[in-house]
């Protein structure tokens, strides 16, 4: 029977939970838990091996930690982005990191290669996620949902040689907009590229460029439309020369074009999208690529990619060549697959290159050394004096009651100059000093760590002052 301290459980139990105590009340019970017999197990088996002169602690291959001062960076860009995506009026959802085989495979192609598969544990065949848009045609079909527009951020996992320098991890974060439902035509395909270009201008990466893959809107137009593979091999012609939005009116001046019924209708919805493109003020933004192929079998129509100019945002930076910092496109086949009478689900999406933008700012902030504050901390409680350690355990108390972000020493007994040296360190700009003097007038003083001034406060207005101060500043 596990034991705590010099008690046996039972004791324990007697008396903690058969005591009597008021309605309401909560009981926390300390309990000797499993896990630590398991890591009491665990740490004589790693012994042999730490001993060994040859043992590395490091991360695996293609993974990494995120310090405190990488996790902040981190997420003021998942903020910006997320924020993004529900101006747009998306919901939030979250799937498994793991699926069962069966979902993932032959949905990608050459790449189902990369998937990571794991053991069976329990009759079922499963694999790590590859990505956020198969499990979510997946959670379409299941849930027999026919519209939705949802954004997702989570892991995702690829066994592929990663490239740290340039932001490829195997172990990875994913950012990902979707539109699902029948809609007219082209209506959420440019709101996605409106969302790209809201968030690249946004997080300042310097100019950037969204580059349409033509070999798929040919396709389109020839297998779709019927358009003739001579006619639409002269779009691309124009395409090849002029790219974005001054083709279009390049095409329709053509008379070989303008002329032809089957071009005007294999443009159709080219020509919708520059117009929607130029009222949401992003049209120049926009640009043609032939060289630019589909990576994943389900794409079914247009994909795009968002790739950074190759120019850096400030003179004092170095080029870092991440690739395309944003990708996406139409999916309408993938939720049919998942359902049993094969009913499809019309999808068009987007992905965010988050590990690739965090590498680019991550850079930019060495470049120009920025310093980051790794807490949110607004208030200090400190005191010149000892045993005042009960003092400021009930003023934090009240701080944290209040909704303040307050920390205080983890001493009995702290020097106020280190206190104070901690405060500017760390960042942190307000100051409650409390010793014997202020005990005795029923005032706490407050500090400000950047100007070094102090003002004498009531104990009952001090809440009041904190919050006026913090909300100036």
């Amino acid at each position: 029977m596990p034991q705590l301290g010099l008690l046996h459980g039972r004791a324990w139990a007697v008396l903690f939970g058969q005591l009597r105590r008021p309605p309401g009340a909560v009981c926390i019970r300390a309990v000797h838990s499993h896990s630590q017999v398991a890591e009491a197990a665990l740490a004589t088996q790693l012994k042999p091996h730490q001993e060994k002169s040859n043992f590395i602690i490091k991360t695996p291959k293609g993974t990494r930690d995120l310090s405190p001062q990488q996790m902040v960076v981190r997420e003021k860009i998942l903020d910006m982005v997320v924020s993004c995506f529900k101006r747009h009026g998306a919901k939030g959802l979250d799937t498994p990191a793991f699926e069962l085989k069966e979902m993932l495979t032959e949905k990608y192609g050459e790449d189902s290669g990369l998937i990571y598969d794991l053991k069976d544990q329990g009759g079922e065949l499963l694999s790590l996620r590859y990505d956020l848009t198969v499990p979510f045609a997946r959670y379409l079909a299941m849930n027999k949902v026919k519209k939705m527009k949802r954004y997702h951020v989570g892991k995702v996992w690829r066994r592929e040689s990663p490239t740290i320098a340039q932001g490829r991890y195997r172990e990875f974060c994913q950012c990902d907009f979707d539109i699902a439902g029948q809609f007219d035509p082209m209506i959420p395909d440019a709101e996605c590229l409106k969302i790209v270009c809201e968030i690249l201008s946004g997080l300042q990466l310097g100019d950037f460029l969204i580059k349409m893959s033509w070999k798929d809107v040919r396709h389109e137009m020839v297998a779709k439309k019927g358009l003739a593979a001579e006619v639409a091999d002269r779009i691309g012609d124009y395409v090849q020369c002029h790219g974005g939005v001054s083709l279009v009116k390049q095409m329709f001046q053509d008379p070989r074009l303008s002329q032809n019924k089957q071009a005007l209708e294999g443009l159709g919805d080219l020509k919708l999208l520059f117009e929607y493109l130029t009222l949401f003020g992003i049209a120049e933004k926009i640009s043609f690529d032939l060289s630019l192929a589909r990576g994943l079998d389900y794409y079914t129509g247009v994909i795009y990619e968002a790739v950074l100019l190759q120019t850096p945002a400030h003179a004092e930076e170095e080029l870092l060549n991440v690739g395309s910092v944003a990708a996406g496109g139409r999916y309408d086949g993938l939720v049919g697959m998942f359902d049993p009478k094969g009913h499809n689900v019309p999808c068009v999406g987007l992905s965010i290159g988050v590990e690739r933008i965090f590498s680019i700012v991550e850079q930019r902030m060495k470049t120009f050394g920025e310093k980051i504050r790794t807490t949110e901390t607004q208030v200090f409680v400190a005191t010149p004096q000892k045993n005042f350690l009960q003092e400021r355990l009930k003023l934090i108390a009240e701080l944290w009651d209040a909704g303040i972000k307050a920390e205080l020493m983890y001493k009995n007994n702290p020097k106020l100059l280190t206190q104070l040296h901690y405060c500017e360190n760390m960042g942190i700009p307000l100051v409650v000093i409390i010793g014997e003097q202020e005990l005795k007038e029923g005032v706490i003083k407050l500090r400000s760590v950047a100007s070094r001034e102090e003002v004498a406060i009531t104990r009952e207005n001090l809440v009041a002052e904190i919050q006026k101060r913090l909300s100036e500043s």
